[in-house]
């Protein structure tokens, strides 16, 4: 290596890809959560006519045809070897029920609503880690955790009539999403094809069993929906991988908060959905709880707890 001359110092030339690496990983992210959103604005749409497992079906039928050239190229061998099968089995278990629930929750509630439950996620990941990971959390991430049960709280408001069947089926969802998250942090290692591909063939099963009880036939334009929804939602994968693993954590990982700005957006345009005061109060403390909690976990150097994208 040369050494760098006076009339060109080194910081410009070494920090410039850096970044740009940030940059794009930024990009990648918020078009990730909003194919993401997309995908969440369809399956709302769906759900007013099609069964959940209907739509698990078809939904994991197209993402598989989708993955299969990715799958090929892993090989097999990836997944026989896949560490702790056990526990592969069980997240892919949890992983189903969670977007089972997501969209059972979106049979009676608004995109936003139902999205601000689920960004409690990580809140629930950091309460749950000193009993399933063994990890210490300290007692500024126990008020950030506390904080963000009461958003959780405010979001519900009881006293305001939000609390239905559906909230609490939201709720349950977010919990399993956070069991999820736990899941793939003790996995950690195993490839991000093994990740998906396991969720897909695990939420295929489950649609093939329950879907025939329900069926509705299915008309051009809402198979192509159907179809289009696991594209989407592996295209949306794609994208947050990426933006994971060319830009730092710490930097592109609170972007996924965006999701409920694309909520409230595409269910006002969508559906005239209009989100109660209280419902955008409750998101901003989960959102700010959540925040603070990453980057106190960034700080002693935790592996974050939003590292998984938003269900869809």
């Amino acid at each position: 290596m040369t050494a760098p001359t006076t009339d060109a110092p080194a910081r410009p030339a070494t920090t410039q890809p850096a970044k740009d690496h940030t940059l794009a990983g930024i990009a990648l992210m918020l078009v990730g959560i909003f194919f993401f959103s997309v995908n969440d604005t369809m399956g709302k749409y769906l759900v007013g006519t099609y069964a959940v497992g209907q739509i698990l079906l078809m939904r994991s039928a197209a993402a598989l045809v989708f993955l299969a050239p990715f799958i090929r190229r892993e090989g097999l061998s990836a997944f026989r070897y896949a560490p702790r099968p056990g526990l592969q089995i069980l997240r892919a278990v949890f992983a189903t029920l969670e977007v089972f629930c997501f969209y059972w929750a979106l049979t009676g509630m608004s995109l936003a609503d139902t999205m601000t439950f689920y960004l409690a996620g990580p809140i629930y990941v950091t309460a749950m880690s000193p009993f399933l990971l063994g990890e210490h959390v300290g007692w500024r991430r126990w008020l950030a955790v506390l904080a963000g049960f009461v958003g959780v709280m405010v979001a519900l408001s009881p006293s305001g009539g939000a609390f239905s069947p559906h909230a609490l089926v939201a709720i349950a969802g977010s919990l399993m999403f956070s069991v999820f998250m736990v899941c793939t942090r003790l996995v950690r290692g195993t490839s991000d094809v093994v990740l998906v591909s396991t969720q897909v063939v695990a939420a295929l099963i489950f649609g093939a069993v329950t879907a025939p009880f329900t069926w509705v036939a299915v008309g051009l334009f809402d198979g192509a929906l159907l179809a289009l929804l696991g594209v989407v939602a592996m295209i949306a994968f794609l994208c947050i991988n990426r933006s994971l693993s060319v830009a730092p954590a710490s930097v592109v990982v609170p972007y996924q908060y965006t999701a409920i700005v694309w909520a409230v957006l595409l269910g006002f345009i969508f559906f005239g959905d209009i989100p109660s005061t209280q419902m955008l109060i409750g998101a901003g403390i989960i959102i700010a709880a959540g925040i603070y909690i990453f980057i106190r976990e960034q700080q002693l150097a935790k592996p974050p707890a939003f590292t998984e994208p938003p269900p869809a």
